[in-house]
């Protein structure tokens, strides 16, 4: 069964720079982290998103799409980034994504959600 484990966060944590070493040991633990689910067979991808002041958002009004464009309030939740793993159970998916909330950065909120017709049936 696939998983998407969704990584939340906010403008906030771009506009402060992390320091060289802070970014290097950032790295390296997403490395590790990265490496460990290569393994064990469950990786599938990984992705960073640019900060949300680069995002456009496209919404129906009166039937017609309308673009706006970031940044978002500075306290609203938004996409950094994913993980999409492969793995025996949504216990074992929501075990992996506590294992990346002890990794360096900022604190986040990370979601687990199944992905349809990947194994079972929801």
């Amino acid at each position: 069964m696939k998983y998407l484990i969704l990584v939340q966060g906010s403008q906030q944590d771009f506009d402060v720079a992390p320091s060289a070493d802070e970014v290097a040991e950032i790295d390296a633990a997403l490395r590790k982290f990265n490496q460990d689910l290569k393994e064990a067979g469950e990786f599938v991808e990984a992705q960073g998103l640019a900060a949300p002041v680069h995002t456009r958002r496209v919404q129906v009004k009166e039937g017609e799409p309308l673009v706006t464009d970031g940044p978002y309030g500075e306290t609203q939740e938004v996409l950094i980034g994913y993980w999409m793993v492969e793995c025996e159970s949504f216990d074992r998916a929501t075990q992996i994504a506590g294992l990346l909330s002890k990794c360096p950065g900022p604190e986040s909120v990370i979601d687990v959600r199944p992905i349809v017709g990947s194994g079972q049936d929801f």
